[in-house]
């Protein structure tokens, strides 16, 4: 099983473990994808992969309609989808996904974790470029051979395809996200889930246990504010 496969198990487990976070964070992506392309999931993709991630991850179905009426609501307002990079402490590269409504409040509060916790917000660019941008599809191949199945997704931009833990997973740079998942429609394989991945090229791994807690800590920090939906550093 490949790098990138790997650390985005570790990330999903990671994320996974606060559950009313997580519900917060599709919620927040179901109301996006319904204002971006309608409730409807059979012509919007967008909304009918975070509904299906709402569903890998156990998200009850009246959160979801409850997501889907409130984008719906007149009142309801858009947020912007806002990357912003910087370094922890000990020199770790962060970049935090956020979606939000106010951009001036998010932007004061990751600087206000980054120098909390011993680091520096920093420019655009400074960051991002020490990540891949990776896809994952969670599939069922059922009544499919794997090989067979790669041999035909090679056009669409498959980088690495495999199982693990009875879960068949597709690997795609992020820029063939969309390529791939009309491909697997177009094959009526069915897609569990998908999900993004900011995979470091390289990681830090020279980090005393005290220097790990204190990354842990901005980690945590980071994690915890509700206009921020996915946090990725390359502390190995």
């Amino acid at each position: 099983m490949g790098r990138a496969f790997e650390y985005r198990k570790a990330a999903k487990m990671a994320r996974w473990s606060k559950m009313a976070v997580t519900f917060t964070r599709i919620g927040k992506e179901i109301v996006m994808a319904v204002k971006s392309g309608g409730p409807d999931p059979d012509t919007n993709t967008r909304l009918r992969i975070a509904i299906q991630n709402g569903k890998a991850a156990n998200m009850p179905k009246e959160n979801v309609e409850r997501a889907i009426k409130k984008a719906l609501g007149k009142d309801e307002k858009d947020f912007a989808e806002v990357l912003y990079e910087g370094f922890g402490p000990h020199g770790v590269a962060f970049l935090v996904e956020t979606a939000t409504d106010n951009t001036n409040r998010t932007v004061a509060n990751v600087r206000s974790h980054f120098n909390k916790c011993g680091g520096a917000l920093g420019n655009s660019g400074s960051v991002e470029f020490l990540f891949d941008h990776k896809a994952f599809f969670t599939i069922d191949i059922a009544g499919k051979n794997l090989e067979d199945l790669e041999l035909e997704l090679i056009d669409f931009g498959l980088e690495e395809i495999g199982t693990e833990e009875g879960e068949s997973f597709i690997q795609v740079a992020f820029t063939d996200f969309g390529k791939m998942q009309q491909a697997l429609d177009s094959m009526g394989i069915a897609i569990l889930s998908a999900e993004k991945e900011r995979v470091p090229m390289n990681t830090k791994d020279d980090l005393t246990p005290e220097q790990v807690a204190e990354v842990e800590k901005l980690i945590e920090r980071l994690e915890e504010d509700e206009d921020v939906q996915a946090v990725y550093h390359n502390m190995g």
